[in-house]
């Protein structure tokens, strides 16, 4: 089976080696990279590149920022590690531009089955409510991987494989990063480092960051498997058996992959394969390598614990693996961040890991796009931490307590569980970048809160409705003005501020309730709520503006919507 082990460049060859290859440089020129000429030219830096690294430098790419991407492996590992798709993560991708290859190459989930002993004791459905537009999906972290990186090779930006970060330092005007690659030893200086570097980060350690936590004792296997039985596909099946103390004491799961019966599942380790941790680090945690479960080890497993007969074959990988939970205390130090892995890593219980880590990346990069272009508020990056951190917290603590308690949905109102593992709950209520007083009562989105999808949106031209994500998407910060059209001495104002900023920093739509008019004053495109979706998912009781940042949260309700409130919230954001 094929092992993680860093590719380690030539990093001490000798000066004359260096020269010659310095020699090779120079005749062939400047060499582009990730956006940028190789050297001083990348503003930004990402280390790793799993689902979390690829998002980041995706978003960068997207906006323009030359950065360079480097992985320390020589090609992307075969592995369904990360398995569960939420539909959070769906929106994002949804926005990013990337959705449609991840819907056709995913599989749903449609829920799970729950066995204790051999008896179902639950049939969750993962059924959400219908103004979400996405349902929940399995896809193997190999996929996500590959798409992302072809979306990212869109940008002209490469994976610069078998190059690993040994070592960085910081300073008040950027980062000095010295890798080791194929070609030897080289030191970057760049504006901003982004650690994606997993559970083992050089960047977290770099940084001296504490990773407070523990670790669980027990150990797993993994497995990607065909499995044959009588079972519907598209279900998660979680089997256990109770010792003698009412405990579990054995364990099956098993998640849906794409691919005729196949499945990744997870199983305890049997003592044949059972070996004290040997982290370098003292982070247990991940697949490790030297000790790899057999077809027989599955077969042996779903003898005892599925609740119908079944039959294994076609074993593609396996793997043993062991469970910490930890968080950093701070996301970022000065020009250097940590996301995903590096700064929290915890049970695989929900599926929220990956998931967490992309929407990281996807809150770092649209405020590093700013900063790298000297448009940031000098605290914008400091929201990162502020808006991400209490996230990881929370989703720490809730896959402890669902690894070591379990966890199920009150089958008389499963919704609020449902919308917590979508991860469509996230907001940022109490972060500083947030226009948090709106004047008014409703029932809807509140400032730092996601900013929900609505249908039924009809223009002049088209002749079919529109979701209200067909406006956000490939789009930064979006202002959306609910109306009837009425004469308002506060269009004019809102217009005059909206249209003064620099292109592309505000796109600004009206919104006009059943029977309302464009309003005077604003020269913007105009949508009707013909279903009245929009004032119903929203809250709309009277006019009001909607600030929708670039990762889909609100940084603003106004209402009344003056211009001063507007106003008041970008100033918080950029620095002119």
């Amino acid at each position: 089976m094929p092992t993680d082990r860093a590719v380690r460049g030539r990093s001490s060859d000798g000066p004359r080696a260096g020269r010659r290859r310095a020699r090779r440089r120079a005749e062939r020129g400047p060499e582009v990279h990730d956006g940028g000429v190789r050297g001083d030219a990348a503003d930004v830096l990402v280390a790793g590149a799993g689902p979390v690294g690829l998002t980041a430098a995706a978003e960068l790419r997207r906006r323009g920022v030359a950065c360079r991407i480097v992985d320390r492996l020589p090609a992307r590992l075969p592995y369904a590690k990360a398995v569960g798709i939420q539909p959070r993560t769906l929106e994002v991708w949804d926005r990013m531009g990337v959705v449609r290859e991840a819907l056709e190459a995913a599989v749903p989930m449609y829920g799970q089955l729950v066995y204790v002993d051999g008896v179902r004791r639950e049939r969750m459905e993962m059924v959400l409510p219908p103004e979400v537009p996405y349902g929940f999906a399995a896809l193997p972290q190999y996929e996500t991987e590959r798409i992302l990186e072809e979306f990212l090779a869109r940008f002209g930006t490469r994976i610069e494989r078998g190059t690993e970060l040994v070592s960085f330092a910081q300073d008040a005007g950027g980062v000095t990063c010295r890798l080791a690659g194929p070609e030897g030893a080289e030191e970057l200086r760049t504006r901003y480092l982004v650690g994606c570097d997993g559970a083992h980060s050089l960047v977290r350690k770099g940084l001296g960051l504490a990773f407070g936590g523990g670790a669980f004792a027990e150990e797993y296997m993994l497995a990607d498997v065909r499995v044959d039985w009588d079972l519907p596909h598209g279900y998660g099946v979680r089997s256990t058996h109770l010792g003698p103390d009412g405990k579990p004491d054995d364990l099956l799961v098993c998640v849906p992959l794409p691919g005729p019966g196949r499945y990744r599942v997870s199983m305890l380790v049997p003592p044949e394969l059972s070996s004290p941790s040997v982290a370098p680090d003292g982070t247990a945690h991940g697949l490790e390598g030297g000790r790899a479960p057999d077809l027989s080890h599955v077969r042996a497993v779903l003898d005892r614990l599925s609740p119908r007969p079944a039959t294994a074959s076609d074993l593609r990988w396996s793997s043993v693996f062991r469970i910490s939970h930890r968080i950093v205390d701070r996301y970022s130090d000065g020009r250097v961040f940590v996301a995903g892995d590096a700064a929290h890593i915890h049970p695989p219980t929900g599926a929220q890991g990956m998931n967490t880590g992309i929407q990281d990346a996807w809150n770092l990069a649209w405020k590093l796009s700013l900063a790298v272009a000297g448009s940031a508020h000098p605290r914008l990056l400091d929201s990162y931490d502020a808006e991400r951190r209490p996230v990881g917290e929370e989703v720490v603590g809730r896959t402890v307590r669902h690894a070591t308690r379990g966890f199920s949905a009150d089958p008389a109102d499963p919704a609020p569980f449902l919308l917590r593992e979508a991860q469509l709950l996230v907001g940022y209520p109490g972060s500083p970048v947030v226009r948090r007083t709106d004047g008014g009562a409703h029932d809807g989105p509140g400032p730092g809160e996601r900013a929900p999808d609505c249908g039924g949106l009809t223009g002049e031209v088209a002749r079919f409705p529109l979701r209200l994500f067909d406006l956000l998407r490939d789009r930064e910060h979006v202002l959306l003005l609910h109306t009837d059209g009425a004469p308002a001495s506060y269009v004019p104002a809102l217009a005059a501020l909206a249209d003064g900023l620099p292109a592309g920093r505000l796109t600004a739509y009206a919104v006009l309730s059943e029977g309302g008019t464009a309003p005077a004053g604003a020269a913007w495109p105009v949508y009707r709520d013909a279903r009245g979706e929009f004032a119903r998912l929203y809250g709309v009781r009277e006019p009001t503006a909607f600030v929708v940042r670039p990762d889909g949260y609100l940084g603003a309700r106004l209402c009344l919507p003056e211009a001063e409130g507007l106003a008041a919230y970008l100033a918080g954001v950029f620095r002119d």
